[in-house]
């Protein structure tokens, strides 16, 4: 009946005597499943998928990857209200059909019952009533593709970025949740699944949802793709008729209520599971529990424990028999190279590596080069770091330069600012003569390479008033009233050693010719870009920017220098950009923190990925400024452990923290206008705390992760904790748990709560130290000694 709101299934009371005269022997084994049917197997269950699937990811090589028998009388029985059969999905696959919307597709061959074939005859009767309609047709008929809600509704899928418009982001390797809001009318069952596609169309491992509070209808599970590429990922909803019957069994077994049929309805459904269970994972135990349902010689009771025993439920949890299995909308899913969520970072200006500085002035200062510069990277290897910074590279104008501390006049010796880019010696493809040739970079790079280092590269994209394009491309900018080319400006600063880009005369001109400079610095091993300011450049600049690099070179990385209004931080994020600078500089206090860092790891992952710089040459925070030493290491552990990504500039192990002047968060004799050399040979460094920091995110795989984190409750508004958890790839638990002293000056005690009541032993990696933890746990952190815990936790195989 086309109201009928009941599930469709053969009504038992209809068939129940024929289908007890019948013989109780089954069908061999080996009839039970089509070998030539992909799994999850379909056979007749109504599949409400939305046509948008047409041209996603995976969908040619679904429909083309096998043929399925399509069952006209099953397919309008079905949509009749009658017999609905089964889906049963092949464990360690998700399901291959994602297309349009496709009814009657089947699969393993069902069992032909006395049952079965009163269906088919009340099927063939209303195949001849469907001849004569009982009134005129509409115009347009309605057909499934037209409807919104599936049969079982799967309602707001999330990761979810602009509406499925564009791709949620992973990297190779990271595991996140998938969630739906999925439920049903009445009083029956249901269960989901999520299905990842890899870029062929693949489905991975069948990945079973679960509620994830009860009465919220809000499903979950964790997935994980393992490599680069363009997946995606759907939810799958669907009735679970095992479920209910267990559900009514349970309550009417006890009360001696339609016992015998209660027992044959699940017998039923046993046989019709164990049809998608493969022989050799044990189908024999689910037909043997079948056999049990009937066994008269056992009580009612014992029968129905039978059919939930611990290997049946196993089994049927991981190949359910699924009914009226409706799909969301494949998303889009971009999984990245592991650098574009997991690296330590080191910053350093290569002109200050072997400079030579007169303090008295008389001699002219001498610029550190690119091969002196790459003296420095092995002790920047053995900290630990993953990729060292370079800030402009190329010729810096004379026109405008800026003196020491951003004064406007510049002495005959003074360097510049780096960002001032382009001479008569070149722009953005140059060297500048100072540091050496393209071969001394191409140098660098190779020592880098050699000590497992990657090189960023800084791409700032603005120009000096030297820069050869303004006279070759004087479209580009901007010019006033009176001719003059405008300067930058963020009032009351000014900047007339820099002139910004203007993109609206010739964006396809600055397209081109961007796309040209970055992979001329492809070509020489640059596969990180750091590129500053991007969000006073047209998004849509990047986007086509962006998109052209990644189509040939998917493994180069790009990190937005975007201090800014969090939609655009989020927009850069979506249409391209794989990292993005934050504002956990200025994030100092508890209330501040957790807030902060719940926004990155909660909605905002899917489209941003934070890196966490503890400093830059323009940030030095009033923390770091007035909190001794006691506060660099506070931040660098804040940093090292909250997001997988973060960063330090030079100094930082040395503890710079003299500013400009008062309430100012630039340096004094600030690197970006003159050499700095510096004394490495000290031995009262933060390197060694560094190193310690660097070796655990390396060791563990929860500090290379950005949506495990969870705060833990303190009474002590100065002690700030949280953990971190992930399985590796041995199956054990590795959690990390962090305590730390926000407050650099004092002692501070407090009890940290933590779920569960142990006990169990932790280690904290930064002393040594062994303590035996459980639900509540006292902690004594002292800022000049120990400001910080960093417990971990192995527990057992998962």
């Amino acid at each position: 009946m086309h109201g009928d709101t009941r599930d469709q299934s053969t009504p038992v009371a209809d068939t129940l005597d024929a289908a007890v005269a019948e013989s109780s022997g089954r069908m061999d084994s080996d009839t039970r499943t089509d070998p030539a049917m992909p799994a999850p197997r379909t056979s007749g269950a109504v599949r409400d998928e939305p046509s948008e699937a047409a041209g996603q990811p995976g969908a040619e090589e679904d429909r083309t990857a096998a043929p399925r028998r399509r069952t006209t009388t099953t397919r309008r029985a079905a949509t009749a209200g009658s017999t609905a059969q089964a889906v049963t999905p092949k464990a360690g696959a998700g399901t291959s059909a994602v297309g349009t919307s496709a009814v009657g597709k089947s699969a393993a061959a069902p069992r032909k019952t006395a049952a079965s074939k009163t269906a088919a005859s009340r099927t063939a009767t209303s195949k001849t009533a469907a001849k004569t309609p009982a009134r005129k047709p509409s115009a347009r008929k309605t057909t499934e593709s037209d409807t919104v809600i599936g049969r079982i509704p799967v309602l707001d899928v999330s990761p979810l970025v602009d509406a499925g418009r564009r791709p949620a982001k992973a990297v190779a390797g990271e595991t996140f949740l998938v969630t739906a809001t999925v439920f049903r009318e009445g009083h029956d069952a249901v269960n989901a699944n999520v299905v990842l596609r890899d870029p062929r169309g693949r489905s991975g491992p069948w990945t079973p949802m679960r509620e994830l509070a009860e009465g919220t209808d809000r499903w979950g599970a964790h997935v994980t793709p393992t490599a680069p590429g363009r997946w995606s990922y759907l939810v799958e909803a669907w009735s679970d008729p095992v479920a209910t019957w267990r559900r009514t069994a349970s309550v009417k077994l006890p009360a001696g209520i339609d016992t015998a049929l209660v027992l044959e309805e699940g017998a039923r459904l046993l046989e019709q599971a164990a049809n998608g269970v493969p022989k050799k994972e044990g189908r024999a135990h689910v037909l043997a529990a079948a056999d049990a349902l009937r066994d008269p010689g056992l009580p009612p009771l014992s029968r129905l424990a039978a059919a939930l025993a611990p290997e049946v439920l196993d089994l049927l949890a991981r190949y359910p028999l699924r009914e009226l299995v409706s799909a969301s909308r494949p998303l889009p899913l971009q999984v990245d190279r592991e650098r574009a969520l997991f690296g330590s970072w080191y910053e350093f200006f290569p002109r200050s590596e072997g400079a030579v500085v007169d303090p008295s002035g008389v001699e002219p200062p001498r610029s550190g080069t690119l091969r002196t510069a790459a003296e420095r990277l092995p002790a920047v290897a053995a900290m630990g770091f993953d990729v060292v910074y370079l800030p402009p590279v190329h010729p810096i104008g004379r026109a405008y330069r800026k003196g020491p501390d951003n004064t406007l006049t510049a002495g005959p010796h003074d360097v510049g600012s780096p960002w001032a880019i382009g001479s008569p010696e070149g722009g953005h493809d140059a060297i500048h003569p100072d540091l050496g040739t393209i071969e001394d970079f191409d140098h660098f790079v190779a020592e880098a390479q050699a000590l497992h280092l990657e090189v960023a590269l800084d791409f700032a994209l603005q120009c000096s008033p030297d820069h050869p394009w303004v006279n070759k491309h004087p479209e580009w900018f901007s010019h006033r009233a009176d001719g003059t080319i405008a300067y930058a400006e963020n009032p009351p600063k000014k900047y007339q050693d820099i002139y910004p880009i203007n993109f609206d005369q010739d964006m396809e001109g600055i397209v081109k010719e961007t796309i040209r400079i970055l992979r001329f610095w492809m070509s020489h091993g640059v596969r990180i870009f750091r590129v500053d300011n991007p969000h006073t450049k047209p998004v849509l600049f990047w986007e086509k920017v962006l998109a052209d690099i990644a189509r040939t070179d998917p493994d180069v990385v790009f990190l937005a220098e975007a201090f800014t209004r969090p939609a655009m931080m989020h927009t850069l994020g979506k249409i391209g950009f794989h990292q993005s600078y934050t504002y956990f500089t200025w994030r100092t206090t508890k209330p501040e923190l957790t807030e902060y860092l719940t926004e990155l790891t909660g909605d905002a992952a899917a489209c941003m990925r934070p890196n966490f710089f503890a400093n830059t040459p323009d940030i030095l925070h009033a923390y770091l400024q007035h909190g001794g030493r006691a506060a660099f290491a506070v931040r660098a552990v804040l940093a090292a452990t909250l997001a997988p990504s973060y960063g330090v500039y030079a100094g930082y192990e040395l503890f710079e923290n003299e500013p400009a002047r008062p309430g100012s968060e630039e340096y004094l004799h600030s690197e970006k206008y003159e050499l700095r050399p510096r004394d490495w040979n000290r031995t009262d460094t933060l390197a060694p705390l560094l190193t310690v920091l660097n070796r655990l995110r390396r060791r563990h795989p929860a500090l290379q992760q950005l949506r495990d984190l969870r705060f833990h409750p303190t009474d002590n508004d100065q002690v700030i904790a949280y953990s971190k958890t992930a399985t590796t790839p041995e199956g054990l638990t590795d959690q990390v748990i962090t305590v730390v002293n926000l407050d650099p000056h004092h002692v501070q005690e407090a009890t940290v709560t933590l779920d569960g009541d142990g006990p169990y032993a932790v280690h904290d990696e930064l002393t040594g130290a062994v303590y035996t933890w459980g639900r509540h746990n006292y902690v004594r952190l002292d800022p000049s000694a120990e400001p910080a815990h960093l417990l971990t936790v192995r527990r057992n195989p998962a």
